[in-house]
């Protein structure tokens, strides 16, 4: 089966697995780009433009899981922005502020990206230097105390965030992972790093699916539609799975288990790589 890129379009199958693997990984410290590289590798789905716009088009299944979780938020929030004095930072101009540097740095570097850092090899290097630095990040978050919540994070602390969200575009460096990092070095909370992560994705990865389709339109026409259309489906349904116990869990836990199993999994990825199990 060809897919409207000339390359053989994903099976049903395939679509499943990578929208289990989008929805599990998206908002998790791990990277969900690494993940799906490798999904990819191991399913023995060849390199190419289309196979790369389709996994980034099936991260709007999973941002719109944000929108079902969060969307009555979002919504107060652009209502109050409309208002001609906040006493309190607005939570939609925070979103806007912090997504900018990663989406103008994106919309650049996009083509550079494709072709010199979607390799197995990077995500192993990303997942293990990120792993390191979510570590050593948790551990002095743990001993400063308790961070801040996100209206008192102010703008400036957004936009700090914000650039530490650029290294996401590494793959493998995870843009949960590098928001959370940039929230807790400006003093933010552990479920207010999180929550943010989840928010600020909203126009990232809605934007970032929408300039894929725009520069390989064909990657998700003809036989490709329908995968891509129950990848998104699937990743939609596990984020919902996933968002409210990640929250839970960091109530009363730090990043620490994410950080270990980042270098875990990037050492043996590493290790498949030098011994040619991964191209």
């Amino acid at each position: 089966m060809i897919g409207g890129g000339g390359e053989p379009a994903l099976g049903f199958v395939d679509a499943v697995v990578l929208g289990l693997v989008e929805g599990i990984t998206e908002f998790l410290p791990v990277s969900s780009t690494g993940h799906l590289i490798l999904a990819q590798r191991l399913l023995g789905l060849p390199e190419g433009a289309a196979n790369n716009t389709f996994a980034v088009g099936i991260q709007t299944g999973a941002i719109t899981a944000i929108l079902a979780l969060y969307g009555k938020r979002v919504w107060t929030a652009t209502r109050a922005a409309l208002r001609p004095v906040v006493a309190e930072a607005n939570l939609l101009w925070q979103i806007a502020l912090g997504a900018a540097p990663a989406a103008l740095l994106g919309f650049a570097a996009d083509d550079w990206i494709d072709a010199h850092l979607f390799t197995p090899a990077v995500v192993a290097v990303a997942m293990i230097v990120g792993g390191v630095l979510l570590l050593a990040l948790d551990r002095w978050s743990a001993r400063r105390g308790p961070g801040m919540e996100l209206p008192r994070l102010g703008y400036q602390r957004i936009l700090c965030i914000g650039m530490f969200q650029c290294l996401a575009l590494v793959p493998g460096a995870s843009r949960s992972a590098a928001t959370i990092a940039g929230a807790l070095v400006v003093g933010g909370s552990r479920t207010a790093a999180a929550e943010f992560s989840f928010l600020v994705g909203l126009p990232i990865l809605y934007g970032a699916a929408v300039l894929k389709v725009a520069k390989n339109p064909a990657a998700l026409a003809g036989d490709a539609l329908a995968p891509f259309l129950v990848g998104a489906a699937v990743a939609f349904a596990s984020a919902l799975l996933v968002v409210a116990p990640f929250v839970r869990y960091l109530r009363s836990h730090g990043f620490a288990a994410f950080a270990w199993y980042r270098i875990a999994a990037g050492v043996v990825v590493a290790s498949a790589c030098a011994a040619g199990y991964l191209a």
